[in-house]
């Protein structure tokens, strides 16, 4: 389980016990309507609701406790990702894109799996799309992983997750969670109409990998390619300020647009450029969605 136990690595070097209480509580409470059971007090934590704390045995105890509940229902995740061949090119930081996501969908699959949750997986470029059923347990996660990891690269197909997005619209009525992992693609109309129908039936979240720097990719590897086209970029264009320029503000409009539309769906989102910003980027993410309720 060579995938799986990265992304504990990577939980365990974030998250001390008190930092991983808190972030298996964002993941639980991101459900809405969710039944829960009382299980047992403990200390107060920031981020802790306050609803949530007993008073009475605060009184008893001499400093705050709070209500611990588990959750009744067991719920589905779905990962919905991107394995086109712009998720096989050069991250923020360096890593391929898809060495990112996998370690967004491990860390979200890890929580789930840790809640009892069963997870599925939808992935594929523009051409297809692949699932692979909702089931529990760790061994299966690293299958889903491995599919993502393994089933992107160089010679897929372009990258158009509108194809993921409405497969699963089109066969899974049942609720879940739906956690969607892109790089920096620009959302048009279909995305919108896409996402308010799925967003009508599901929990919707949403995390953007970041693509390499314009400059950095020319510095580090002199020519660049650009993986969605095949087409070349030389290194003294690359390091050229004003399409560095260029290049900055078309990131900028798409991540306006991008953030634009999921503001108005109400979408909670976030974006690493990195595995090693993935744990409190996915923090981050299960938080703003719950306070945007």
């Amino acid at each position: 389980m060579a995938l799986l136990r990265r992304v504990k690595s990577q939980m365990s070097i974030f998250a001390h016990r008190r930092a991983r209480g808190l972030l298996e509580g964002e993941y639980g409470s991101v459900f809405k309507g969710r039944s829960l059971d009382f299980d047992d007090l403990r200390a107060y934590v920031p981020g802790d609701e306050v609803r949530d704390i007993d008073w009475k045995a605060t009184a008893r105890h001499g400093s705050p406790l709070v209500r611990h509940y588990l959750a009744v229902r067991r719920q589905t995740v779905l990962l919905v990702t991107d394995t086109g061949r712009n998720m096989a090119a050069e991250s923020r930081d360096g890593e391929e894109k898809k060495d990112v996501a996998v370690m967004v969908l491990g860390v979200v699959g890890y929580l789930a799996h840790r809640h009892g949750d069963a997870v599925g997986l939808v992935s594929g470029d523009a051409g297809d799309s692949r699932t692979l059923p909702a089931k529990t347990g760790e061994a299966h996660l690293e299958r889903l992983l491995r599919a993502v990891h393994d089933g992107t690269s160089l010679c897929s197909a372009p990258s158009r997750i509108e194809t993921q997005l409405d497969f699963v619209a089109r066969n899974y009525a049942q609720r879940m969670l739906l956690l969607v992992v892109v790089d920096e693609g620009l959302p048009g109309a279909e995305t919108e109409r896409l996402l308010r129908r799925l967003r009508a039936q599901h929990e919707i979240l949403w995390f953007t990998v970041r693509d390499a720097e314009l400059a950095g990719a020319g510095a580090r590897a002199g020519d660049a390619i650009d993986v969605a086209t095949s087409g070349l970029l030389p290194g003294r264009l690359a390091a050229s300020a004003s399409l560095a320029g260029a290049y900055t503000r078309a990131r900028d409009e798409r991540d306006a647009a991008r953030l634009s539309l999921l503001r108005r769906l109400g979408i909670a989102e976030a974006d690493a450029g990195g595995s090693h910003d993935v744990v409190p980027a996915v923090f981050s993410l299960l938080e703003r969605h719950r306070r945007g309720r």
